[in-house]
């Protein structure tokens, strides 16, 4: 029958070998997570969405995020964002209300905007 001794030794060094494959696969998982934000990077940097010193700071936020442990609901909602939130400013001569909206005049006007809008969606996204 072992000993304690043999018992105690033998579940150390199981803690030890279970940290080690947990370290190996961390690191794995990292590696591989920098490996695709980078292609993203340069895809973005490629395409001119980004500059190059935006893409090695956008690499290193993400490997920052990464490695830092989850934070509760709470924290997360506290911290500020990365970027600026985005904000569009409509002007009041812009909307319309329901009655407006449903003359005929303004019903050919807005099928008018819409076909121009896609028009311009189409435009850029070829560009």
């Amino acid at each position: 029958m072992p000993g304690f001794g043999d018992i105690v030794q033998k579940a150390f060094y199981l803690g030890v070998g279970l940290a080690s494959y947990a370290g190996e696969k961390a690191g794995g998982k990292l590696a591989e997570l920098r490996s695709q934000v980078q292609k993203l990077a340069d895809e973005m940097v490629a395409k001119g969405e980004m500059s190059t010193e935006e893409a090695r700071r956008f690499v290193e936020d993400m490997m920052k995020q990464a490695q830092q442990p989850q934070a509760s609901g709470e924290n997360a909602e506290k911290t500020p964002p990365s970027e600026p939130r985005r904000i569009e400013i409509l002007e009041e001569d812009e909307e319309l209300t329901v009655k407006e909206a449903s003359t005929d005049n303004n019903v050919d006007e807005l099928r008018q905007q819409v076909l121009e809008l896609q028009d311009e969606l189409k435009r850029l996204q070829r560009d």
